[in-house]
């Protein structure tokens, strides 16, 4: 059903996450990110959107990925229809992959990245969207992109993509949220908005908005949200 990758750019501080579906509106249902705590994706036969957030708030408390998704997935009776990514703010990975998400559900974690699918295509998705991310050029989100589009070429899932999303969350910058909620090349769809955010106007205006590490940004722009 889904594929998402998640990850840590230590060159920039930021967090970074992509995901594409076969269904709608991934990127609402799935992702979800806090600068100060890290990152998660919520998927599966009967993904919960409270997992998502509840793995948010064990983060922010203090615990790490893997401690705050096993708090969030072990009193749950339908967790095996669940599957739940983290991504905490030093790097570290954790998911909890239920069985009843499929014929092919799986996940892998390293140092500072995490990918988990479910309905999954084939045994190759998650390896081919770890290698695009790895070898892709560009900042954060070219190759946040680039793992997407490794993703859906190695098969992605296994009814074809309907839904694609990115969000990008940093202290220092505001929030990059890109969905595609239905389209039928979500991920060239995707593309195109990236592109739309470095239109240099665009980009000129957030440079002035409110971040964490300066909440009253650095003055009136002359263009308005």
């Amino acid at each position: 059903m889904t594929f998402s990758l998640l990850t840590l750019d230590r060159s920039t501080g930021q967090l970074g996450g992509v995901s594409a579906t076969g269904n709608l509106c991934v990127g609402g249902w799935v992702l979800r990110g806090d600068a100060q705590c890290g990152l998660s994706a919520s998927q599966g036969a009967e993904p919960s959107v409270l997992w998502g957030e509840d793995v948010l708030a064990g983060m922010k408390a203090g615990g790490n990925a893997s401690e705050a998704v096993s708090e969030v997935t072990t009193a749950d009776p339908r967790r095996e229809w669940r599957q739940l990514a983290a991504l905490d703010r030093n790097g570290g990975g954790g998911v909890f992959s239920g069985r009843q998400n499929g014929a092919l559900v799986q996940h892998l974690v390293e140092d500072d990245l995490v990918v988990a699918g479910n309905i999954l295509a084939n045994d190759r998705v998650l390896t081919q969207m770890m290698d695009g991310f790895h070898n892709g050029r560009g900042d954060l989100a070219d190759r946040l992109l680039a793992a997407l589009r490794s993703g859906a070429k190695a098969g992605g899932d296994s009814r074809g993509l309907m839904s694609a999303a990115m969000l990008i969350v940093a202290q220092d910058r505001p929030t990059l949220t890109l969905r595609v909620d239905y389209d039928e090349k979500p991920v060239d769809k995707l593309e195109s908005l990236l592109a739309l955010t470095r239109d240099p106007a665009y980009s000129q205006w957030l440079d002035v908005l409110p971040t964490i590490d300066r909440p009253h940004g650095v003055g009136a722009s002359k263009k308005s949200a």
